[in-house]
């Protein structure tokens, strides 16, 4: 895994996060600084705690420095995960949903293929899951 963070230019204490997406693992492009964090591509890495635990780590690092009322994005557009990854995004996206219940405004925008079921019925499930995100489906033609 290749991992390289970026000094943020508006916060000194942030950096953001980069990792280019793999034959198994996402892109991963969260600008901690501009609020937006992007998983992109397909999610099944040989060891998904080793892969997501940087990931997390950072997240839950930079969501304990946001100020109250900060609105975040999070864009998703996984076409594939496998369990292990499963279970790692319900992390990612709990800790998101405390941040919206402490008074963060936390827009979801899931991305999924029109004619792919599983993700389109996986991003239903993340909405009654965590009804504090503001989610927002997009089906995308291929």
């Amino acid at each position: 895994m290749v991992s390289r963070t970026v000094p943020s230019k508006k916060r000194k204490n942030m950096n953001n996060l980069y990792i280019p997406a793999s034959v198994s693992s996402p892109e991963v492009d969260f600008r901690f600084d501009e609020h937006r964090l992007l998983l992109k591509g397909e999610a099944y890495p040989e060891n998904a705690a080793v892969f997501w635990g940087d990931i997390i780590t950072a997240m839950n690092n930079y969501l304990g420095q946001v100020e109250s009322g900060q609105r975040i994005t999070v864009q998703v557009a996984l076409s594939y995960f496998n369990s292990s990854s499963t279970k790692m995004l319900f992390s990612l996206f709990s800790a998101l949903n405390d941040k919206a219940l402490a008074g963060n405004t936390v827009v979801l925008d899931w991305y999924h293929d029109e004619e792919d079921d599983t993700i389109f019925e996986f991003g239903q499930e993340l909405q009654e899951d965590f009804p504090e995100l503001t989610f927002n489906d997009h089906a995308v033609r291929t």
